[in-house]
């Protein structure tokens, strides 16, 4: 059974943790980008035409560049990246960089850097003919704006499921669910990389004006609301000459290009994605008709350059009813053939008699594991102090590293009262949680994010020793799972009465 490394929780952990993560480029580009360094006839123009087709080898090619150059201009452009680091710098630069086929790249960063490319691609078509001698700006700003988190994905793929899941799918808030599975708000993470690897000036102040500068967004998105009546948005726009300004910038195009992109990821006539519709609508002065038609034009032209693909593109939607929401709730994995037999060697050391545990840590550390193997993503072993009248976490699965130091005081909470009176076991899910989520303890409800929960309390003769909480990361129940769970329980309880009797 694997198991996923503690994530760090600061800021300054997860830039020590990404900066220079490994990032896989695409190999046939790899291969094409180390002939042309070492073909003397190749001229920086041509080589950066090449580097481009791999958006993590222009990131990378782009950081060194910019890698301690004080208070000097950052490279903005991969050709000025490449003038800067010379040809010999570049060839070692990208021996470093890992070449792999596409296929062998985990598919949640290749999915994100797919909705890079996507918003690449409505930059250049909507922004960059009106702003002709700005482009390469708008084309690398757009590119390379996610790319903070194309190194948070690429190091833990996870990730981005679950993000996906709990906010574009269940409709959870965005920042409760980055706090709960970083420690930090992902647009600050993102700002602080973008800051840390000097990327081009007008991604900083994208994620600035995302995160901490809100109130001129916040504002035009309320003008861009009222699409209907362009006079009037006008006028509106005309009473507030510094918000006219300011909307009008050039670095707001790669703000609206990625929002346009990220958006469409989920739905074309979403709540978000109209939002990012209409504030693109009132930057270009065109009606909501129209860039509607745009966008849809962009998204075909993006499709049709990356070619077939085993991942998804918003243009794919566009043939979809509208409306449709192109994410679903996933049912949780099968346990997998391996995970099976992992399980029921798990469960047959819980069951052996004399027990093979020679402390209390051995048999949690087996029974959590038993239960990882059982399908059970996040998991949570708790023993019962009766000197403390406490509950104190011995091992976690699948949760933040700071878990494993619960501590739980039943007084606290009646569910947790009644699950202690005698061995029960309390199955939430949708039809009950309003009755019970408010009865839960904060700490468990902000572990356990979601709609479907087992906890089981374990004990001897009637009498309460151990408390298992557990969850497939929110989703539903199979029955087989349910199954699997009600044996692995069992074994566990019969764990705790053999090791009870050690010794007589």
């Amino acid at each position: 059974m694997t198991t996923t490394p503690p994530l760090p929780r600061t800021i300054p952990a997860w830039i020590k943790a990404l900066d220079d993560a490994p990032l896989p480029a695409f190999a046939g580009v790899h291969g094409k980008v180390r002939l042309a360094l070492r073909d003397s006839s190749k001229s920086m123009r041509q080589i950066a035409e090449l580097i481009q087709d791999s958006p993590v080898l222009a990131l990378r090619f782009i950081q060194e560049a910019n890698r301690g150059i004080g208070d000097s201009q950052p490279a903005e452009s991969l050709e000025v990246a490449l003038s800067r680091i010379g040809l010999q710098r570049a060839e070692a630069l990208l021996a470093r960089i890992p070449a792999m086929e596409a296929a062998d790249m985990p598919q949640p960063l290749r999915q994100l850097v797919l909705i890079s490319r996507h918003a690449s691609q409505q930059a250049n078509g909507l922004f960059a003919a009106r702003l002709a001698r700005l482009w390469q700006d708008i084309h690398w700003g757009s590119l390379l704006f996610l790319s903070p988190a194309w190194a948070l994905i690429g190091a833990y793929p996870h990730l981005l499921d679950s993000w996906e899941q709990r906010v574009l799918v269940k409709g959870e808030p965005a920042s409760r669910v980055e706090r709960e599975l970083l420690g930090v708000s992902l647009l600050e993470l993102c700002l602080r990389l973008a800051e840390h690897w000097r990327l081009p000036d007008w991604i900083i102040q994208g994620y600035r004006l995302l995160g901490t500068d809100r109130r001129r967004l916040i504002k035009a998105l309320h003008i861009a609301h009222d699409n209907e009546h362009p006079l009037h948005q006008q006028q509106m726009l005309d009473a507030d000459p510094d918000l006219r300004r300011w909307l009008t910038l050039p670095s707001n195009t790669i703000v609206l290009a990625n929002g346009l992109a990220l958006s469409s990821h989920h739905s074309w006539s979403g709540v978000h994605s109209l939002r990012w519709q209409r504030l693109a609508g009132l930057y270009l002065q065109v009606s909501l008709a129209d860039l509607q038609q745009m966008v849809h034009q962009q998204a075909a032209t993006s499709a049709r350059e990356i070619g077939r693909t085993d991942l998804w593109h918003p243009a794919q939607g566009l043939l979809w009813p509208t409306g449709t929401r192109f994410q679903v709730l996933r049912a949780a994995p099968v346990a997998s053939d391996v995970d099976l037999a992992e399980w029921r060697e798990h469960c047959r050391r819980l069951l052996s008699e004399p027990t093979p545990f020679s402390n209390v840590l051995q048999l949690t550390a087996t029974a959590s594991q038993a239960l990882a193997c059982a399908g059970m993503q996040r998991a949570l072993v708790l023993l019962f102090d009766r000197k403390q009248n406490r509950l104190v976490a011995q091992q976690s699965a699948g949760l933040p590293s700071d878990a494993a130091r619960l501590t739980l005081i039943p007084e606290q909470s009646q569910i947790v009262r009644r699950l202690l009176d005698k061995p029960a076991q309390l199955r939430l899910q949708p039809a009950n949680m309003a009755q019970f989520s408010a009865l839960l303890p904060g700490s468990l409800k902000a572990l356990f994010s979601g709609e479907h929960l087992l906890l089981r309390s374990l004990g001897i003769d009637g009498r309460v020793l151990m408390l298992v909480v557990s969850d497939q990361n929110g989703a539903p129940f199979s029955d087989t799972t349910l199954q699997t769970f009600a044996k692995t329980t069992q074994c566990i309880e019969r764990a705790l009465a053999t090791f009870s009797r050690r010794g007589v």
